[in-house]
Formats: structure tokens, sequence, C-alpha cells
């Protein structure tokens, strides 16, 4: 057997043995994984290259920090709730239309931050209420605002785990608007209509509306939605007018928005809402730390270049089989977008690597709904209410599913579909 084989499956083990059986967070089982696997391979403990790889995601760690602090601003201002309340008072009457600019709704903070679980407990947590009212069961709310989160996590602007393979394989996040949009919008879209045509009959739109957070519109007026307009305006700028518009970095523009939001809306008690947007944002910033550190690790034993290899002489039908089945059960989309989605972009070399990489980046936000964290799951089983967050996952089911065949045929005719793209 291969010692890089033998490296590989010892920090796969340590891993799993971390999560499992220690119940350590994800990024600390990550961490201790990477020194086992430095011993394993007779480096010692490689306190330089552990360092290094602690520092690999930094970006996006002040993406998520900063994005997640603006969030919680947004949300206290009650913008968030202000656009939930009107978007049900207004469209009650076109259900199909509603289910799917909710869908979008809840998509959002993931969309700005990156981080699936933002969209569960800011925009999901707005609208459950809602959607129970309309006639969904718990479970399939549940279910619902999870997909979204996945899909919210994947969409433009901003795409950790693209992130996350970009800076493994040096490609710079450039040029990936259309081909995310392409990956997750008709799936948000075709998601919300399953919901709709099963569950949603009548909608008693008083009874709804009774549930949500009351708008603010008329004591704050256009001013509430000041900060989101400042920061998609200059996320806009920055890709459609660049030399207007000067690149000061995602973590600065959140800032920006932040601090313009203190006063447009409902008083924001700042110290606050900043140590309950770090506090809920420090799982997935532990993981990035740890996955910084598991891919330096491999990349310092040739595991990396081993599973490149290895990947590149696998049969195409195992080999899809396998991008379908692992990754999501590696249960992190960052875990598997390091581990997996890295290698398998030097598979594909050729057909397109950035509409690739965007399929990889959907099949591993798979992962955030999968054992053993299951963290979406458990978020939306403890917004609802519902004690077993497996039943959460089972009524995803065809979501699931069509979304990994989605993403591996997508890869399959990657090449045509960066044409068409174009």
């Amino acid at each position: 057997m291969p010692l890089e084989l033998i490296i590989l499956l010892t920090m796969l083990a340590v891993f799993a043995g971390g999560v499992f059986w220690l119940k350590l967070p994800s990024g600390l089982a990550m961490a201790a994984a990477s020194v086992v696997g430095a011993l394993v391979a007779g480096q010692g403990i490689p306190v330089r290259h552990l360092v290094e790889g602690m520092f690999g995601y930094l970006d996006a760690v002040l993406i998520i920090a900063t994005a997640m602090i603006f969030m919680k601003v947004v949300e206290a201002t009650g913008a968030l709730g202000t656009i939930s309340y009107a978007m049900i008072k207004s469209l009650y009457r076109y259900p199909t239309l509603l289910m799917i600019l909710v869908a979008f709704f809840v998509m959002f903070p993931g969309m700005m931050t990156g981080l699936s679980s933002a969209c569960i407990l800011t925009t999901g947590a707005l609208v459950a209420p809602a959607l129970v009212g309309m006639g969904i069961p718990a479970v399939s709310v549940g279910a619902f605002i999870a997909m979204m989160a996945v899909f919210g996590m994947i969409a433009p602007p901003i795409n950790i785990p693209v992130m996350i393979i970009g800076g493994g394989v040096d490609m710079p996040y450039v040029g990936f608007e259309k081909p995310l949009i392409f990956m997750t919008f008709p799936l948000a879209i075709v998601t919300a209509l399953y919901f709709r045509f099963r569950f949603i009959r009548k909608i008693d739109v008083n009874e709804i509306l009774e549930k949500l957070p009351p708008s603010v519109y008329a004591k704050h007026g256009v001013i509430l939605f000041l900060p989101l307009i400042m920061v998609i305006g200059l996320m806009a700028g920055i890709r459609i007018a660049p030399d207007l518009v000067p690149d000061i970095g995602i973590p600065l523009i959140f800032m920006i928005g932040a601090v313009i939001g203190i006063r447009t809306g409902e008083k924001v008690e700042v110290v606050k809402v900043s140590r309950v947007a770090i506090r809920e944002s420090l799982p997935v910033l532990g993981i990035l730390v740890g996955v910084g550190m598991f891919v330096q690790i491999m990349t310092l034993t040739g595991v990396r270049g081993y599973l490149a290899v290895s990947a590149l002489q696998l049969p195409p039908e195992l080999l899809y089989l396998g991008i379908a089945f692992i990754m999501p059960a590696m249960g992190s989309a960052y875990a598997a977008s390091s581990v997996i989605g890295v290698p398998l972009v030097f598979v594909f070399l050729g057909r397109n690597e950035i509409v690739v990489t965007s399929a990889l980046s959907l099949i591993a936000g798979i992962g955030d709904l999968m054992p053993p964290p299951s963290l979406l799951c458990v978020f939306a089983a403890q917004m609802l209410g519902i004690k077993n967050h497996f039943t959460i996952l089972k009524a995803a089911a065809v979501p699931i599913l069509l979304a990994l065949l989605f993403g591996i045929v997508t890869i399959i005719f990657a090449a045509d579909i960066g044409s068409f793209l174009k």
C-alpha cells in the first residue's frame, strides 16, 4: 500500500474518530488529523506548515465574520422583517410567485456571506412561521429552508467552497457569476415549486401576518434599506465599472454597510449584535482553519498529488459515482472542497474549469446537510421545534438527489455549458 494512501486513511480515520467518537468540532478534528498525518509521514510536528495552513483561508474567514456582522445589523434594524412582511402581504394571492421569492429571500444571507447557516439563522427564521401558516408541514419547511441555505451558500457573489478549491489550484475567483447562477437559481425555483404544489392550497394572509415581525417601513422610510443598497451597489460597481468603483475588498464593504445600518432603522446594540454574529460564525471559522491545516499537510506529504493521479486512473462511471457520494459524505462543504474538490479540478482539466469548479461546489454544499454533523438539519430542527433532525434530511431527499444529478450532468457537459454561458 502506498505511503500516501496510508497517510490519507490515517488522517480520515482521525477526523472521523474525532467527530463521531470524541464529539469534537469538525475544525478541531481536522487539525488533529493534520498533526497525525504529518507524524505518520515522518515530518514530526511541522509548526510552520500548520500555522501557514491556519491562515490559508484568512480571506474567507474575514468575509464570513464581517458578513455575519452586517447581516445581524440589517436584521436588527428591522429591514429583513419588513421585506418579509411586505412580500407576504403583497403576493399571498400568487402562491407560486410568492414561494419563488421566499426561496430567493432565504438564500440572500448565504449569497452575501458564503455561509449556509446564516440563511437559517436570519431569513429562514423570519419566514418559517409564515410557511407553516401557509399549510406546509414543519418538517418540510425545515427541508425547504435547509435546501435554500445550500443554494444560497453556492450562489454568487460569495462562494467559499469555490474559493477553497481555487486556492488549492491557483485559480482566481473571477468569472464565476454566471456558472454559479446557472447552478443554483434554477434548482431553487424547482425546489420552491416542489414544496408549493405538494402542500399549499389556501393562504389565510391575516393569520400569517400575525406571526411575522411587523413592518417598520412607515417609521423609517426607504433609508431602512440603505445598507443593503450600499453593499450590493459596491459589489456590483466593482464588477460593472471597475474604473469608477475601487476594489476596497469584500470585508471592508460589509463593515461599511454595517456602520451605515446602525442609524437607518431600529436601535442596534452594536456590541451585542457583533458578539452574536461572531459566536454564530465561530464553528464555520474553526472549520476553515482546520481545512487550511488539512490541505497544507496533504500537500506537504504528497497526498494531494496522489489523489489527483489516482482519480485520473478511475473509469468515468466510478469517478462520477464517487463524486456524488463521497463529497457529500464528508459532512461539510468546506472539508469536501479541500480534500476532494481540489484534486478533481486537475482530473477535469480542459472541460472549462470554472464550470467544473462551480458544479463541484454545489455537490460539496450538499455535505452541510449530511451526518454526522448535519449542521443545517440541526439548525432547522431547533428553529421549528422538531426533535429528530433526520426527518428534515428525509423530507429533502428529492431536492438533494436532483441537485446531485444536476451537478454531475453539469460536470459531464462542462465545456458545452461554458460556451453557452459566455
